[in-house]
């Protein structure tokens, strides 16, 4: 072959709610925005949405912009937008072009993410970049890659519980098939990994996926391409990797158990199996998986196009424990679906895109309001793209800007009604904090506190924490 990206229900991933429970659940979906190429970007591919300290949620869009070159966004859950960053605004894109992934919000306030061109690398368009921006706009280049380190990178960056931010290119390293590195808050990168290491990239290659850190402290992502199987290139693998660079090939695909996963950046869920998607399989239209932490792999449902086809992004976990996704293609109208997954795996189409909406590539975002968020790469007004909502009528909560930390650090809590708090809780242990805003508050872990939810009393009611804190030894 030639050489080719302690939890509250332990055990248990889904709420066991009934599918007719979902069925009559209020379902509202809305166009908020619609992109139109010059002024604001278009084509808003791979990209999820995420929540800033303002309550506001931040993109960007992989072309476009006043520059051409894609921009950074922020969005209000009414659909009021601000162009934030419009990229190759510098001589040959040195400011970074094209960006296709998330933005992650850093314990800093300020995102984090990559462009897949431009930069000052020696590649024809340049090779990428990964920049620092704040919430009013100001852009910081902290690393231009140059091809021995990694080029193109598509996936989302994560923050670690070490402070440093880890992700992949799709292309470039030592073996020419994409990187794994660690990089620190002041832009310097370490290349962990190098993929087609193996013979016939057996280790997989071209990870067009991003990490994430499970609890167990180690990352796990997907390769598009390589692996033990043979799928001309390989089908992909997913794999896990300690935070010092080595590598365990966890699962090689096969064509009947699904292939080629793209943008799909994992979930633990919190049955702390890992979940993905799928953009192929022999006899099917892409596939949702999970594997446990003992390697056991399952497909947890596999697409006909009615329900779907072609899920290039990951899944996300509700408060109400079910999985959500979005398929690019198939459905009523074959533009693709938004799907949610409930126990015993069965999938349910919450909404079909007609055409005229777009079609979705990235995955979603709850806001701790409660409704769900997304974008599509075409359709709308202009066919440039869209931002929607949905809203199942999950009620507020509370979101963690970092679930772990140790005694004494302190960490942000991201919500709605914050005037006015009076205590905050970890697994029922009061913690001191200080209300930054309305939408924000800073509170320090405090001694004697064990892994579990926060929750903080508000004028309007006590709001919980959709994922546990873990704490740290």
């Amino acid at each position: 072959m030639a050489k080719p990206n302690a939890w509250k229900m332990a055990g248990v991933v889904f709420v066991l709610c009934a599918a007719t429970a979902i069925a009559a659940q209020a379902q509202t979906f809305n166009t908020l925005l619609n992109f139109d190429g010059t002024t604001n970007g278009n084509d808003p591919y791979l990209m999820s949405l995420v929540q800033g300290v303002d309550g506001n949620l931040y993109g960007t869009t992989s072309d476009g912009g006043p520059h051409s070159g894609g921009t950074v966004f922020k969005i209000s859950s009414r659909g009021a937008l601000t162009t934030l960053y419009s990229f190759c605004a510098q001589t040959n894109c040195a400011d970074g072009s094209n960006p296709q992934g998330s933005l992650v919000l850093g314990t800093d306030g300020n995102f984090y993410g990559t462009t897949t061109a431009g930069g000052n690398g020696n590649c024809p368009e340049g090779c990428g970049t990964v920049f620092k921006i704040s919430a009013r706009g100001k852009l910081t280049i902290l690393h231009s890659f140059d091809g021995p380190d990694g080029y193109w990178p598509y996936g989302a960056l994560v923050q670690a519980i070490d402070g440093n931010f880890y992700g992949t290119t799709s292309s470039g390293g030592t073996h020419g098939y994409g990187t794994a590195f660690k990089m620190t808050q002041a832009g310097v990168l370490t290349t962990l990994y190098g993929f087609c290491a193996e013979h016939n990239c057996a280790d997989g290659a071209e990870p067009y996926a991003g990490l994430i850190q499970a609890i167990d402290g180690n990352f796990y992502g997907t390769t598009y391409i390589g692996g033990a199987e043979d799928c001309s290139q390989g089908c992909g693998t997913i794999f896990t990797m300690s935070p010092t660079g080595v590598l365990t090939t966890l699962h090689s695909f096969d064509e009947s158990d699904g292939a080629y996963p793209y943008g799909t950046g994992l979930l633990q869920a919190s049955d702390r199996s890992i979940y993905g998607t799928t953009t192929f399989s022999a006899t099917t239209y892409g596939t949702v998986f999970k594997i446990t932490t003992g390697d056991r792999f399952t497909t947890v449902h596999a697409f006909d196009f009615t329900d779907g086809s072609t899920p290039k992004a990951g899944l996300i976990q509700g408060t109400d424990g079910n999985l959500y996704g979005t398929t690019t293609k198939g459905g009523a109208d074959a533009y693709g679906t938004v799907f949610t997954i409930i126990s015993g795996g069965k999938l349910i189409t919450l909404h079909s895109f007609d055409g005229a909406e777009g079609s979705p590539g990235g995955a979603l975002v709850q806001a701790t309001d409660g409704s769900f968020y997304g974008a599509t790469s075409s359709g709308g007004t202009y066919n440039d793209g869209t931002v929607f909502s949905l809203d199942m009528g999950l009620g507020p909560f509370v979101a963690l800007v970092r679930a772990a930390g140790s005694v004494g650090q302190i960490g942000g809590i991201l919500g709605q009604g914050f005037t006015g708090t009076t205590s905050v809780l970890l697994n029922g242990t009061p913690a001191s904090f200080t209300v930054v805003s309305d939408t924000f508050i800073e509170a320090t872990v405090p001694a004697g506190a064990t892994t579990g939810y926060v929750s903080v009393a508000t004028p309007g009611g006590t709001l919980t924490s959709n994922v546990p804190f873990r704490v740290l030894p």
